[in-house]
């Protein structure tokens, strides 16, 4: 008899439901009304919670800009257990991060690229924030990955991720640059790209 493993409890389902609900009721309010003009006030008020609630979940309203850290982690997280057994711990982590890039990169351009000024470096300060607690979740992951007796593999296991991670950021400075310099960007081809750029960094022989 197979044992599968527990889901979530109530609990856990209770605090997910009403973290998509905030973050549902802000976007329709951004939608109608504009960021600006939207208060935690009216988001707590279309989600029927209380600010206290609001502030038990999220910093402040342009957290709401930026992509949940709990979705976007378990989706790099299957796509890393997804890669190929045959692959090497850099490669895995870059190809998850390039099969999350769809919503990844779509998420953190829409906070980046924000006309006000303000509002831009708050959500980027913020996705700052987010891609260093990824740092150490990956490392674990890639750790799991690596053959056992591996020398030093906790280090091993935070060089990768810490590779990983500066190059995702990479990208989305560049896209930022590009966006804002008027250049067409595609996020998806870039994050491929600079992924080719650093697995092929150890075999450059220019």
């Amino acid at each position: 008899m197979v044992t599968r493993p527990p889901g979530p409890g109530l609990r856990e389902r209770k605090k997910d439901q009403t973290r998509s609900m905030l973050r549902e009721a802000a976007a329709g309010l951004f939608a109608e009304r504009g960021f600006t003009q939207t208060t935690v006030a009216d988001i707590v008020a279309v989600a029927n919670v209380s600010e206290r609630t609001f502030f038990r979940y999220f910093d402040s309203k342009e957290d709401l800009l930026l992509p949940d850290s709990v979705e976007l982690f378990a989706r790099i997280e299957e796509a890393f257990r997804a890669r190929p057994a045959s692959e090497g711990a850099l490669e895995a982590a870059c190809g998850a991060l390039t099969d999350a890039a769809s919503y990844f990169a779509a998420s953190s351009l829409t906070a980046l690229a924000h006309p006000l000024g303000e509002v831009r470096e708050q959500a980027r300060a913020g996705l700052t924030r987010q891609v260093a607690e990824f740092e150490e979740r990956l490392a674990d992951l890639v750790r799991e990955r690596l053959p056992d007796g591996t020398p030093d593999a906790d280090l091993e296991a935070a060089v990768v991720a810490n590779c990983a991670l500066s190059t995702a950021r990479a990208v989305l400075r560049t896209l930022r640059n590009r966006r804002e310099a008027g250049l067409p960007v595609e996020p998806a081809a870039l994050l491929s790209r600079a992924f080719g750029i650093l697995t092929g960094l150890g075999t450059d022989t220019r």
